[in-house]
């Protein structure tokens, strides 16, 4: 039998999915599930964009350009501008999600071997990106005790080498919802400088930042331009998750270019993907002020639930929908899983994500779980009442 490569067996499955078996059977047996394990909100896409689907009226489904089409393009950088990005559509990629974004960054600025720092925990799929693109992932911890702030930079220090060519943040973040700060930002400006890195900036959760805080990006700072690349989607900003289509942009030109062979090689992100995504750009404010509302409210109800649990500590977070909470029980994995398959609180559990599967190191995370507030509050109420109770019965609760 022919044997599969190495990068194959290398491959890490999604954390987040893979306890999607286990969920199809308890809907089999007729129980009701709150999923708070996956960022798919239940928000509906703006009127616009769906509209703008509707009314397509082209009669060739042609290819677009490799970079994108630059009417979306034009229109991308008003939107970016419109946030002191300073930017042109020259600077714009469009790519088929964030997640090809990430991909070809990783392609483009680092060679195979090389390495990247990421505080952890992280969204799980940078380790599938990385081992695409042959990179090394060096995690730098970050604790829930302090709300998952930046590592001290001394402790990046520790990590960089001759190997090192690049830190990735993602921000607000994923799984954590921590809202980097200003003072932060300008810690990592002065630290890539230093080292001649790059600044991988995930930003895919901009919108939203709770309490009036503000969302600073790395295309804020200056003296980072050559250093700089931004990753984005239209899955979370418009609850367009089903539409692909992302973007990488970056002012460092030969970065640039070189993306754009890598775009080239997959030929072109989707017509109407773009059409959507054009015309969404033109959402109005009071849409996002509502979303923000919504999610602030949900956030509160999660949080102030959670910590009200016996055991259960939960930090507050700044950004995205999702928290990371630190449970009374053995492990993380286990206990999502017996959740599914043993656990009935009239007919009803939830479903949650190992943290396990945001950190890059070893035995890190086994008694915490990623909740995703995409849910109304009424659902939240519920999937709360259902984890007190499991947390009273779980045979591995450790209090």
């Amino acid at each position: 039998m022919p044997k599969i490569s190495h990068k194959g067996i290398n491959m890490p499955a999604s954390p987040i999915r893979k306890l999607t078996p286990f969920a199809d059977q308890a809907k089999k047996e007729g129980k009701k599930i709150y999923h708070l394990n996956i960022g798919q909100p239940d928000i509906e896409t703006p009127e616009i964009m769906l509209n703008a689907l509707k009314n397509i009226d082209f009669k060739v489904w042609a290819y677009t350009p490799s970079e994108g089409t630059a009417s979306y393009r034009n229109k991308l950088a008003e939107y970016y501008n419109k946030l002191n990005y300073n930017i042109t559509a020259t600077d714009i990629l469009v790519t088929n999600g964030g997640s090809e974004a990430i991909t070809i960054a990783l392609q483009a600025c680092l060679n195979p071997g090389e390495e990247i720092i990421i505080p952890e925990p992280f969204y799980a799929n940078y380790n599938g990106f990385a081992c695409s693109a042959d990179v090394v992932v060096k995690p730098i911890m970050s604790y829930i005790e302090n709300g998952f702030a930046l590592p001290p930079i001394a402790e990046f220090e520790k990590l960089i080498t001759e190997k090192t060519k690049a830190i990735a943040i993602c921000n607000p973040n994923n799984p954590t919802g921590y809202l980097y700060s200003r003072e932060e930002l300008e810690a990592l400006r002065a630290l890539c400088i230093k080292h001649d890195l790059y600044l991988l900036s995930d930003e895919a959760y901009r919108e939203f930042c709770y309490d009036g805080r503000e969302f600073i990006s790395p295309m804020h700072l200056e003296g980072l331009e050559e250093h700089v690349v931004v990753l984005d989607t239209v899955s979370k900003r418009y609850s367009a998750c089903g539409a692909r289509i992302g973007c990488l942009i970056t002012k460092n030109r030969e970065l640039y270019l070189t993306a754009l062979k890598f775009a080239q090689a997959r030929l072109s992100p989707s017509l109407e993907g773009q059409i959507a995504g054009e015309a969404a750009v033109d959402t109005p404010d009071s849409y996002f002020e509502a979303v923000t509302n919504e999610y602030t409210a949900r956030r509160d109800t999660l949080v102030t639930g959670l910590n009200n649990i016996e055991g259960v500590f939960c930090p507050n977070p700044g950004g995205a929908f999702y928290v990371v909470a630190k449970l009374p029980i053995d492990n993380a994995d286990k206990f999502c899983q017996w959740m599914l398959e043993d656990f009935s609180n009239n007919n009803e559990t939830v479903m949650m994500a190992p943290a396990t599967g945001f950190y890059s190191s070893e035995n890190v995370g086994t008694d915490e779980v990623r909740l995703a507030y995409v849910l109304n509050q009424e659902d939240l109420v519920k999937a709360l009442a259902c984890l007190e109770k499991a947390l009273k019965v779980y045979p591995g609760r450790t209090i």
